[in-house]
């Protein structure tokens, strides 16, 4: 038996669109609420988690009822056709309650002018700014106004980087340069580790990350304060987009094990992650061109990049509706299912269902059990990344995330074929381990370890996920028979979505209370505790089918 690899790919295309929008999300959402709205990294989690906590019952509540559906189209169809057009619509609109707030605080909205610098010195001073976790900025005890109003002007240089001192022919500082006598005002330590670099590297000053990021967070949250209206309507749209996409994720993920008889789903559901991938690099390589990373664009306008992310998610959608024929392709499945004497129990037209054995719920249990733990640990990394790469790191959060991405694109269709021969426990099992030790390792890089080690681990986390993303919600919907794909599709992401409203949160929490250093630690944890309770694992394992006499010589795609 043999995956049919282009009809897969179509239907591919829906979880294309779904994992541009969520890619584009996790980048730039955190950075509006910081930045814009001046929320601090545990309220920004609490609306982060809004999409974790609408799923929990909304994906097993449409998946139950795609279940049911008898429309022309399909089962799954309609509901990918207008959950995306209203997402799409209502992404843009987010933007332009996000272009609102932006004028709000137009005066500081430019980075680079110390003109916007001194409004924040000011308004210290008249109005005791403070950030929504009562910690109070005083500039004017770390800065005169002078000082600080000359920090975009010349420190903070090249998108939020100082230059290195400027060296004679000898290799000393030039005393007179600007980038050594502005340095020189600080301490001892940050003028040695300057000069420790080789010319022409940069580093961030870390003025700019512990006074000059927080003060503007600051009076953005004290504007927020004075005006709630676009924060209001920001999270009103934000609702829509957000049960937008609820009501055609859980749909669009089974219209996979819809088409495909079970002994290929692992391979099946290994294109459909390259599908996602795909999405998902392509929404970072944008980021690099509208340079969302970028300091200097902290505070820019996201229309234009919104706008961009929908029109792909709209393309993809009609890419889909003009090669995915759903009735064709469930009636195809049903006939390669009784040719190779697979029992599917009726669930392609959504009859027939079953009770579990004992052993088959408890695997079930340490199952969705495994899948909360890892989603624990890495969602708390996507959502939180873009802010520590920024301010730990010091580097494109767009870069590393395209290697972890690519790294995952490479192995997905070899962790399918490897599923097939070892089975699909053994290898999530080995994915949770590069998984961990990519997380564990990754809990002592900072800015000046060696990129080419720094890529290496984001690409081994990037392997690992993508080693248990492949199997694990096969094993889920291997359990199911019957017409209850879409129910237990709800399963699946109710688990990963359990996990995904809490991390943010108490990530969150931890990196306001203890430092963002303590992101990869929390996430390195979690994934350990995953590879424990996948031990106890039993059923949902892939089973090869044999063919027999002349199907052996049957190669159709």
């Amino acid at each position: 038996m043999n995956l049919n690899y282009k009809r897969t790919i179509c239907v591919g295309f829906a979880f294309f669109l779904i994992c541009a929008f969520w890619q584009a999300y996790d980048n730039t959402i955190p950075l509006i609420l910081t930045n814009k709205f001046g929320l601090s990294q545990f309220w920004s989690g609490v609306i982060m988690a809004l999409d974790n906590v609408l799923a929990l019952f909304m994906l097993p509540l449409f998946g139950a009822i795609s279940d049911k559906c008898n429309h022309r189209l399909g089962r799954r169809t309609p509901f990918i056709l207008v959950g995306t057009i209203l997402a799409a619509v209502a992404f843009v609109g987010l933007s332009l309650v996000d272009n609102a707030q932006l004028k709000n605080i137009s005066k500081v909205s430019k980075i680079d002018d110390p003109a916007a610098l001194v409004e924040i010195y000011q308004s210290e001073q008249d109005t005791e700014l403070q950030m929504p976790d009562s910690t109070k900025f005083v500039l004017g005890k770390t800065f005169t106004e002078e000082e600080f109003k000359r920090i975009p002007a010349e420190l903070i240089l090249e998108n939020g980087v100082l230059k290195e001192y400027r060296l004679d022919e000898n290799g000393k500082p030039v005393e007179d340069a600007p980038e050594y006598l502005l340095a020189a005002r600080f301490n001892n330590s940050e003028r040695d580790k300057a000069m420790s670099h080789k010319e022409g590297k940069t580093f961030t000053n870390p003025h700019y990350t512990d006074y000059v990021v927080p003060a503007r967070q600051a009076y953005a949250w004290s504007t927020t304060t004075h005006s709630t209206t676009p924060l209001i309507f920001f999270v009103l749209i934000l609702l829509v987009v957000l049960i937008s996409m609820s009501i055609f994720r859980s749909p669009a993920v089974a219209l996979m094990p819809d088409v495909t008889i079970k002994p290929l789903r692992s391979k099946a559901n290994a294109v459909i992650n390259l599908m996602g991938s795909a999405g998902g690099i392509l929404v970072l390589v944008l980021g690099m061109v509208f340079a969302t990373s970028s300091v200097r664009h902290s505070l820019m306008s996201y229309t234009g990049y919104f706008g961009v992310i929908a029109g792909i998610m709209l393309l993809s959608l009609l890419i889909f509706k003009l090669t995915v024929n759903e009735p064709r392709f469930v009636r195809q499945m049903e006939q390669d299912s009784a040719r190779f004497g697979i029992d599917e129990g009726g669930e392609a037209d959504g009859s027939g269902s079953r009770r579990l054995s004992k052993g088959e719920r408890r695997s079930l249990f340490f199952l969705l059990a495994s899948i909360v733990l890892w989603f624990m640990g890495y969602n708390a990394i996507t959502s939180k990344y873009s802010v520590y790469a920024s301010n730990v790191l010091h580097k494109d959060y767009n870069l590393t995330l395209i290697i972890a991405q690519a790294a995952a694109i490479i192995s997905y269709l070899p962790v399918g074929l490897l599923a097939s021969k070892v089975g699909r426990k053994k290898t999530i099992l080995a994915g949770v381990v590069m998984l961990t030790t990519a997380f564990g390792v990754a809990c002592f890089l900072s800015e000046s370890t060696p990129t080419m080690l720094m890529n290496a681990m984001f690409a081994l986390a990037g392997i690992g996920w993508a080693t248990i993303n492949v199997n694990s919600f096969p094993m889920v919907v291997e359990l199911c028979k019957g017409g209850n794909v879409g129910k237990y599709t709800g399963f699946y992401y109710t688990a990963s979505m359990a996990a995904q409203t809490v991390t943010p949160l108490f990530s969150g929490y931890l990196m306001d209370q203890f430092g963002m250093n303590t992101l990869f630690p929390y996430a390195t944890i979690f994934a350990a505790l995953a590879f424990t309770t996948m031990l106890f694992v039993m059923h949902g394992d892939n089973k090869p089918i044999a063919k027999k006499g002349l199907e052996a010589l049957d190669v159709e795609d």
